[in-house]
């Protein structure tokens, strides 16, 4: 390990790693369309919402030609009432058409090629790249942003400054882990008391 390298990294993982996973759309992560349609709905919207959406979706359209075959207003019917909805079946709209042409069906491997996709930012282009491909990347969402600050690992004001810092300090090898024990335990702890609770009993807080 570098210098750098939180010297409690190992007791982080162990304790966040025995808490239970609380991931739910994980579910989708052998297949990279459906990690890819099902994280841009993520968005705003829990994932509890987002997978009901994301079933009754891919039950119309299991890949990317099926859903280009969907007019605008049937994908906006299909993930209602996923946070705006009406914005996000545009962008999916959009996204077919992209994948089909620039991408000849396939969901690209490459952040760069992601993010140039509708509807893509940088924490969805991380979580599709280690998700669905096991690429290394640290998707930085509330909840890792959060527990980052509150365990002393990071002092950020953003989640793009804390994805800078968290590659500068922790090795590689650990970054696909990040996202789902950090979220797992932000959600199973869904509360700024309950979780400071937590991070409390395990010697965590800062």
């Amino acid at each position: 390990m570098s210098k750098k390298t939180p010297q409690n990294l190992q007791k982080v993982l162990e304790v966040f790693s025995k808490e239970p996973r609380n991931v739910p759309l994980e579910v989708f992560h052998k297949n990279p369309y459906k990690t890819l349609v099902s994280t841009i709905m993520s968005s705003r919207t829990k994932d509890e919402t987002t997978l009901d959406a994301s079933k009754r979706l891919f039950k119309k359209a299991p890949n990317i030609k099926k859903l280009d075959q969907l007019g605008e207003l049937e994908i906006r019917d299909l993930i209602y009432p996923v946070g705006f909805y009406k914005t996000k079946a545009k962008h999916l709209k959009k996204l077919t058409k992209a994948l089909i042409v620039k991408f000849d069906s396939k969901v690209p491997v490459t952040r760069s090629n992601l993010v140039s996709l509708p509807g893509v930012g940088r924490k969805t282009a991380n979580l599709i790249l280690n998700r669905a491909f096991g690429k290394p990347a640290i998707a930085v969402d509330t909840h890792v942003h959060r527990i980052s600050n509150l365990i002393g690992w990071v002092n950020t004001k953003n989640p793009d400054q804390t994805e800078e810092k968290l590659m500068e300090i922790i090795p590689k090898k650990y970054w696909g882990e990040i996202n789902t024990l950090f979220v797992s335990v932000g959600r199973n702890h869904n509360s700024k008391k309950k979780l400071e609770e937590f991070l409390k009993s395990k010697q965590l807080l800062k």
